[in-house]
């Protein structure tokens, strides 16, 4: 009799659809989002979260981090692999004429690789951990294909990997903006002493923690030699260009014990500014083991907005396609971190020259419910969050970790998830709230 139960339970576990029986990290579907099946995540009125793919196998990125949207609907992804160096991949992804994903590895043995975009000459380049490279996927042999642009950045030996993944963004002249992470958390020692030279100022300071301009010269070359941009960033892999010229950093602060501090920011980078990394945190905040003196938080660049502490926003755009007309002009963000205000996609409300609008007294959303206060008088973004629901819900949805976000050709957001080895994508939700 206990055979019989036995093999009637697990027939009604076979037969039962995918939404019932998803394991934790997995993605349940039911429905449908705009041609992909629907996940549970709860989005803001109008919007749905489809599955474009979740990887479970051999084929397909470990870690899909870059996105860009080739000819025909194909996308181009690149794969950190893991957090050590050599497992990068750079992958082509199409469908088949029943929308099935395939997937063509191009290149590998990467190291980290993370930004695809394509430059002022209309080639595809894409950043690795130490250097940017260009290659031709279209080729018969995309690797045979691969040529380094810019080598020479920093490599795996600083902070465990993770600050040295170079992205990078074009400027209006074609130069290239490249992040160079800090080599460390908050530049002390063992013993949380300011790592200083004789003139109080961090002794790594000076070649990292900035953002590098590399004169374009022409002809999808640009120079090895590079001149500072913009210092005093631990960690500027989201940056983007605004058509007026603005270029906007997303800062992922320091990794202080707490939950609740410090505060990620939005920056407005120019010309020589100093961004406080490692000195000041937050508006006007010294960092343990750097003293008020040493932090000089009033002569810094302030940011423009703050982000809740850990949210990690790994990417900057501006929306500008036909789906959700409510978002032109929008900068979309993706917020990473793992902690209790990431795992979200938001829109912020711009100016005309791509600024974010801000409020003063604003609050953000926690998981699993709530909401808390930034500090008193500080500048927060005003929008509003697409996936207002993306916490773990236990066989249904995993905590999303949003990376790269790119507008398709209908309007569409995509959305790689590293954490969850997925690819998603937001379209218009035909269901009324």
């Amino acid at each position: 009799m206990k055979t019989v139960r036995l093999l009637a339970l697990l027939s009604l576990l076979v037969a039962a659809p995918v939404s019932a029986r998803a394991a934790q990290g997995a993605y349940a579907t039911d429905g449908d989002c705009g041609g992909r099946p629907m996940t549970s995540v709860r989005m803001a009125p109008g919007y749905c979260l489809g599955l474009v793919w979740q990887g479970t196998g051999a084929d397909g990125p470990r870690m899909p981090r870059g996105l860009l949207a080739l000819s025909n609907g194909d996308w181009l992804v690149t794969d950190l692999g893991n957090w050590y160096p050599g497992n990068g991949a750079i992958w082509r992804l199409s469908f088949g004429s029943d929308g099935a994903p395939r997937w063509r590895r191009l290149a590998q043995g990467l190291n980290m690789p993370h930004t695809a975009a394509r430059g002022p000459d209309g080639r595809i380049y894409v950043s690795e951990m130490n250097r940017i490279l260009t290659l031709d996927p279209d080729a018969a042999d995309p690797a045979a294909t691969v040529r380094t642009i810019i080598g020479d950045l920093p490599d795996n030996r600083l902070h465990a990997n993770r600050h040295p993944l170079s992205s990078f963004v074009s400027d209006a002249n074609g130069d290239l903006l490249v992040n160079v992470g800090a080599p460390s958390d908050r530049c002390v020692d063992a013993r949380g002493r300011a790592r200083a030279n004789a003139a109080g100022a961090c002794i790594d300071s000076a070649a990292t923690a900035q953002v590098r301009r590399h004169a374009y010269l022409g002809n999808g070359r640009w120079a090895e030699d590079s001149t500072v941009f913009a210092s005093g960033l631990r960690n500027s892999i989201a940056l983007v260009r605004h058509p007026s010229g603005t270029i906007l950093q997303g800062e992922n602060s320091v990794d202080l014990t707490t939950p609740d501090h410090p505060y990620d920011e939005i920056n407005v980078l120019r010309q020589g500014g100093h961004y406080g990394w490692p000195y000041c945190v937050d508006l006007a905040t010294p960092l343990p083991g750097w003293s008020a003196g040493q932090a000089r938080c009033s002569q810094r660049d302030r940011p423009v907005a703050l982000l809740p502490p850990h949210a990690a926003p790994l990417d900057l755009i501006y929306y500008d396609g036909a789906m959700f007309p409510e978002l032109r002009g929008r900068l979309l963000m993706s917020w990473h971190g793992y902690r209790r205000a990431g795992g979200r996609i938001v829109a912020a409300e711009t100016d005309g020259e791509g600024r974010p609008l801000t409020d003063i007294g604003g609050r953000y959303a926690i998981y699993p419910r709530g909401a808390l206060s930034y500090p008193a008088g500080a500048p927060s973004i005003r929008g509003k969050v697409l996936t207002p629901g993306w916490d773990t819900v236990a066989g249904r949805q995993p905590r999303g970790a949003p990376v790269v976000l790119a507008v398709a050709a209908d309007g569409s957001i995509w959305v790689t998830d590293d954490r969850n080895r997925a690819i998603l994508r937001i379209a218009r939700s035909d269901k009324t709230p």
